[in-house]
Order: C-alpha cells, then sequence, then structure tokens
C-alpha cells in the first residue's frame, strides 16, 4: 500500500485520510494529536508514496524542527505593482559596460 500525502492537511484531515488507507498516524511533537483539529501537517515519515505494509504507522509533524524555517504562506499579492517608474539609461557604444547583443 502507498503512504498518501499529508503534508498541508489539517490534523483532522490527515488523521481521517491515514484511516481510510488502513494506517495509523501519530505525531512526535504532539502527545495530544487525538485532540489537534485545526493544526497544519509540516512533514511526514514515510514520504508520500511509499510503500508499507497495512497498519504501519505514519509518522508526521506540525511544528518545523530547528534550522527549518517556516517561511509562511506565498501567496500572489494583488493588485500587482504599476509598472512603469525609473528606467535604466542606456550607456553609449563602446562603454565598459556596453550590453551585449544589442
Amino acid at each position: 500500500m502507498r503512504v498518501p500525502r499529508l503534508v498541508g492537511l489539517m490534523a483532522v484531515d490527515a488523521r481521517e485520510t491515514a484511516r481510510a488507507r488502513g494506517l495509523f498516524l501519530t505525531a512526535p511533537d504532539r502527545p495530544d494529536f487525538h485532540r489537534a483539529v485545526v493544526d497544519y501537517v509540516v512533514r511526514q515519515y514515510p514520504p508520500p508514496g511509499a510503500e508499507v505494509p497495512a497498519d504501519s504507522m505514519v509518522y508526521v509533524w506540525f511544528d518545523f524542527a530547528e534550522g527549518e524555517g517556516g517561511g509562511g504562506v506565498r501567496e500572489p499579492r494583488v493588485p500587482r505593482p504599476p509598472t512603469g517608474g525609473l528606467q535604466r539609461e542606456l550607456g553609449e557604444r563602446g562603454d565598459a559596460f556596453e550590453m551585449i547583443g544589442r
């Protein structure tokens, strides 16, 4: 059986997904994992797609480990900044910094 992708799911959804596949879920960084609902999974082991026997244990984490960061959400920002503004001045032919292929 293949391990489903759990990263990005809320705790309640990750538990249901694992249970539907016949897998057990545990969270080493959350002793109260059975009560977690809206926390998001940030790591899992074994990785998604790994072949495991039925009734295997899948480990999930909700906090980043030391040094892994957590850059936040990167959604597109709308509206985008207006085009225009200052333009780069092009140099004269023969300049030391002349643009190639002009």
